[in-house]
């Protein structure tokens, strides 16, 4: 009987998460022909490789991989990222979007838009089904899609940052459970 009360105090999240990671499917896609679980050693060979095309640069820091695209709304925005690596895979993927031009007294390149637009970027590559989830007080607010092992969580960063995290379940499981 207090399964069942729990179970009823499940949040929205905690019910898809559940469902998707008892489904057993694996999405491991992420962009530019980069998944999770991919070997470290493939990822820079991928990366030089797209640089070597003019695909991705450098980013502004040490860390980072700079991507070039437009966006659903037709602005123009730098795409940054840099893994994170459990046992030489990649398991999480961060990326930090900015509007070219960004300036805070233009309303339309605001970080609100811009991460109407890195939604809707997410559900050309992933597909719809992202859902709002909050803390109480509505202060955080992120969009979450969880396909099977794969979860991606859409929230702004700062004022001109929106901020992606495509992370394996599976793997954040496991090391929640074990922290080294």
């Amino acid at each position: 009987m207090m399964v069942l009360g729990l179970l009823g105090c499940e949040s929205q999240y905690q019910k898809v998460e559940r469902k998707e990671l008892a489904s057993g499917e694996i999405n491991n896609e992420l962009f530019l022909n980069l998944e999770l679980g991919m070997e470290k050693r493939d990822f820079f060979e991928t990366c030089w490789q797209l640089n070597k095309e003019g695909i991705l640069t450098n980013g502004p820091t040490e860390l980072s991989v700079e991507y070039s695209l437009e966006l659903p709304s037709g602005k123009s925005a730098k795409m940054r990222f840099y893994p994170d690596f459990e046992n030489d895979k990649i398991y999480l993927m961060p990326v930090e979007f900015v509007y070219d031009g960004w300036a805070p007294w233009n309303e339309e390149l605001s970080v609100e838009k811009l991460r109407e637009d890195v939604i809707a970027q997410f559900e050309k590559w992933y597909g719809p089904g992202f859902f709002e989830v909050s803390n109480e007080d509505k202060s955080l607010i992120a969009f979450v899609k969880i396909d099977g092992n794969r979860r991606v969580r859409i929230f702004k960063k700062s004022l001109s940052v929106v901020r992606a995290e495509i992370v394996d379940l599976n793997i954040l499981k496991n090391l929640e459970k074990s922290p080294s």
